[in-house]
């Protein structure tokens, strides 16, 4: 059985502490830290590499965005999913160009807030029931993409890198499907994203589906 890590980023204790409780129901579930503030959770996120983030989006002084933008920013490699009472199109938009790996409600049943952090820790983008028509509006473009011409800048290799990544896999398991290592895959990654002018995995998944790579 493989262990899933997990942080809690909140500025409610109440709240941290009900999920800490809703986590421990599973045993593939284990908490490695919680952060009240946006400065402890980048911190601990450099420091401990868990394998997923739970990130509330309305914190003070720091929201949630500049947090996981400070994450990516520091390298943080870890999964990153919103757990958050907005459900405003504008915010998830934001959490997703800025990196976010998925978008949860705090309404949510329990049991689905399981089965989604597992599917999240797989590799999957995780949406929440009420978003999923704001994700099919940008599936249908709503997010910038980036003209055809571009294709021609990629090689054989970050096309590949990209078909898999639009099916929402990380980059391990990206490395184990094309036999090279997880950091040959993060450096096409980076390219992928610069080469494209993107910000996150979800643009990158709309970009190569509307470019016929998904």
């Amino acid at each position: 059985m493989s262990i899933i890590r997990l942080m809690i980023v909140d500025d409610h204790p109440l709240f941290r502490r009900g999920v800490r409780q809703l986590v421990d129901m599973d045993p593939e579930l284990i908490v490695v830290a919680e952060a009240s503030d946006g400065i402890e959770a980048v911190n601990k996120a450099v420091e401990l590499s868990p394998n997923l983030v739970l990130l509330d989006l309305n914190m003070h002084p720091m929201d949630g965005i500049e947090v996981l933008r400070r994450m990516r920013d520091a390298r943080v490699d870890s999964r990153i999913v919103m757990l958050t009472v907005s459900d405003a199109d504008e915010d998830v938009v934001r959490a997703l160009r800025e990196g976010a790996d998925g978008y949860l409600l705090k309404d949510m049943e329990p049991e689905e807030v399981l089965r989604q952090i597992r599917e999240a820790a797989q590799g999957q983008v995780v949406m929440g029931p009420k978003m999923a028509s704001l994700l099919a509006s940008v599936v249908k473009g709503e997010l910038p993409v980036t003209g055809d011409e571009v294709m021609s800048c990629l090689t054989a290799r970050e096309r590949d890198i990209l078909r898999i990544l639009a099916r929402g896999l990380s980059n391990k398991m990206i490395a184990r499907e094309l036999d090279i290592s997880e950091g040959t895959v993060k450096v096409h990654v980076k390219h992928l994203f610069k080469k494209l002018d993107l910000r996150s995995r979800v643009e990158a998944a709309v970009w190569a589906s509307k470019h016929g790579l998904g």
